[in-house]
């Protein structure tokens, strides 16, 4: 499932869900890279 994340105040990054964090974050990866951030919330 793909996932979008915030990292810092502009930067996003889309990637594969990897999991939930327990602060509200998510990891995401993107290649053979893993990011953490918050997500970004959905579209009504």
């Amino acid at each position: 499932m793909l996932k979008t994340i915030i990292i810092g105040s502009c930067v996003s990054v889309q990637g594969t869900f990897v999991k939930a964090l327990p602060d509200g974050r998510i990891a995401v990866q993107v290649g053979d890279k893993t990011f953490t951030g918050r997500p970004v919330a959905n579209a009504a």
